[in-house]
């Protein structure tokens, strides 16, 4: 264990996301490199400054987080601390018992205005949740679910309400989500919630269940995604990856009565064994995490013998009790007129659409049979209906 740290001097200011400061920081080797700044612990920097940096991921060359982070700025030329301002009204910490702990307003607590709805929220009562391993699903899952139910046109009486629940699996920061922040943007997000160590949501919650619950009964959502922040971790062992909470989000998401619908991750552009067809993330989570049954929706297209290998996968997720849903996928130039409303690129693993189809095509199957549930639901308006 160990943290790689540098002194470096701000070079130049690229711009401002939210609440991350991008700069480009001269290090003292002479070279020039990216770093984020987190503006909720100190004010925004400026050229001259001098900081100190987390260099640990560029050190390792990792393509997760491979930037560098500044820590706290060192020196300055400006009279007073670069503090942020104080703590706010909430009392729930996040990022507990490290230099950087926080304090947020939880949905849940008593000082939140959602406290009594949240009091004695019990049940998602039957409330569609999509759950999936990657990041790159979620703008993926909302731009197909626009596209599918015509938003933006003369027949929809009012949007889809989605909300984003972004655990902590991946990035803590909200912030580092550039897809977040386009899809609130964009107004195509009822809101987003960030629980456990995550921080930065419309809402705070404590746990996966309060934040599920507060998608419901607090962004009154008719549909919730669940993904990690960017970036996932993986030892190329059977247990040793952090996709591995979706099988838990399938347990927490019946628990509250409410409809698990899981993102099969598949792939017949990754090189890599373990992931061609149905990845053995998704293969592993559902059979071995989850202990709660699911709906796993699976896209019929592909080549013959890729049909053929899904097939074959998928027969082990029938042992555990999955409810497998074999759906029409979609046609590529359906997905790339969907993909194109977003106006911003959307990879996965560094692949888009055309290099790697079937996994995009999944995410789709997944969303449409999100759909068909709340449209089958005997509280959903007419006005849902695709």
């Amino acid at each position: 264990m160990g943290i790689a740290w540098e002194l470096g001097t701000v070079k130049d200011i690229v711009g401002v996301r939210g609440t991350e400061q991008e700069v480009m920081l001269t290090m003292a080797d002479g070279s020039c490199c990216r770093a984020v700044h987190d503006l909720t612990a100190f004010e925004p920097l400026e050229p001259g400054d001098h900081v100190l940096a987390n260099v640990t991921a560029v050190s390792l060359g990792l393509g997760t987080g491979g930037v560098h982070f500044v820590h706290a700025p060192l020196q300055t030329n400006r009279p007073t601390p670069l503090f942020a301002p104080g703590p706010g009204p909430g009392h729930i910490m996040k990022l507990r018992y490290t230099s950087l702990q926080r304090s947020v307003l939880a949905a849940e607590e008593e000082a939140s205005p959602h406290h009594a709805v949240l009091a004695g929220a019990r049940s998602l009562e039957q409330l569609p949740v999509l759950i999936g391993e990657l990041h790159s699903m979620l703008p993926a899952a909302v731009s197909w679910l626009r596209y599918r139910t015509g938003m933006g046109n003369s027949n929809m009486m009012r949007p889809l309400r989605i909300a984003y629940i972004m655990t902590d699996g991946g990035s803590l920061p909200l912030a580092v989500s550039r897809h977040a922040a386009r899809l609130k943007a964009l107004g195509w997000l009822a809101g987003t919630i960030t629980y456990g160590h995550a921080y930065g949501g419309d809402l705070e919650a404590v746990n996966k269940y309060t934040a599920l619950l507060a998608a419901k009964h607090v962004l009154h959502a008719d549909l919730a995604i669940v993904t990690m922040g960017p970036g996932i971790v993986g030892t190329g062992t059977a247990l040793g990856f952090s996709g591995m909470e979706t099988g838990e989000l399938v347990n927490a998401v019946r628990a509250l009565g409410g409809l698990p619908v899981f993102i099969p991750r598949i792939s017949f552009g990754d090189a890599r064994e373990r992931h061609c067809g149905l990845s053995h993330h998704t293969r592993t989570a559902l059979g071995t995490a989850a202990i709660a049954e699911a709906i796993v929706p699976l896209p019929l297209l592909g080549a013959a013998e890729q049909l053929r290998l899904l097939r074959e996968q998928a027969e082990d997720l029938l042992e555990r009790e999955h409810e497998l849903r074999w759906i029409a996928a979609p046609a590529v130039e359906q997905m790339e007129t969907a993909f194109q409303a977003y106006e911003a690129p959307i990879t996965s693993m560094g692949r888009g659409l055309l290099d790697d189809p079937l996994f995009f095509a999944a995410v789709c199957a997944a969303a449409d049979a999100a759909l068909q549930l709340i449209c089958a639901s005997p509280a959903a308006s007419s006005d849902l209906n695709p």
